[in-house]
């Protein structure tokens, strides 16, 4: 799969799981164009200028994520891929958590993505073409402990990518989602040895995913062999969804 010529627009597209896939489109000859929420020392560190540019946004604010999309189609004139990788975690027990911990992570996770399809699609509907990839999670098919905004908000996303796919797939636009499972990313570092034993004792290959696990999953649903897929949901799991 090669990517030149290509240019995609990465929330979250600065660290973890979203970081990968930045690179992963460069490395395969995309220009990216990078949001990021408030980390600029990160994002600062992939800039690469005509090939990767960066973009201070809240994708939970509607206009703020219309005005950072109009900016990113002027500097770029031509956008073909979007990815949706930006997401936030509140986690706590249900009956500890707050209307505003609820809130918040739907608005980022959800919101966000629903905010930044809403503002590509018309540009993606002009030129005929489009691939947009969500990150879902497997918190939202299966649910987790303390985790119901998280789960809500991931699940929601599966729901949405259905939606987007059906009205707009005789556009040459597809929407597909990408589940991840236990990941190597920060998320995963803050658990203790003995909670990380006891998830990866369900995971059938017997090891955690990496950033590149999903990003190789990404890269085949933007790619051009993949243009016959639509409205799905693929997941990178290890076999833990099994």
């Amino acid at each position: 799969m090669q990517f030149s010529g290509k240019t995609a627009v990465v929330t979250g597209g600065s660290r973890g799981i979203g970081k990968s896939i930045t690179e992963s489109l460069v490395a395969k000859g995309a220009k990216v164009a990078v949001i990021y929420a408030s980390n600029s020392q990160m994002a600062e560190q992939l800039r690469k200028p005509g090939t990767v540019e960066i973009y201070q946004c809240d994708v939970s604010d509607y206009d703020k994520s219309k005005e950072t999309v109009e900016r990113i189609i002027s500097d770029f004139i031509k956008i073909d891929i979007l990815v949706n990788s930006a997401g936030i975690t509140a986690d706590k027990l249900l009956l500890r958590m707050s209307e505003n911990d609820f809130d918040r992570v739907i608005a980022v996770n959800l919101k966000g993505t629903f905010n930044m399809i809403k503002h590509l699609v018309p540009h993606f509907s002009k030129n005929r073409y489009g691939r947009i990839i969500n990150l879902s999670s497997y918190a939202g098919i299966h649910g987790n402990f303390g985790q119901v905004n998280y789960s809500a908000s991931k699940s929601g996303i599966i729901g949405l990518t259905k939606s987007v796919a059906k009205e707009f797939a005789k556009r040459g636009i597809t929407c597909n989602a990408v589940v991840p499972g236990l990941i190597d990313t920060d998320m995963t570092n803050i658990l203790s040895d003995s909670v990380l034993e006891k998830y990866l004792d369900a995971v059938p290959s017997g090891r955690i995913g990496t950033p590149e696990d999903v990003a190789a999953a990404v890269l085949f649903l933007a790619s051009d062999e993949a243009s016959y897929i639509t409205g799905t949901s693929i997941s990178v799991d290890g076999g833990l969804g099994m």
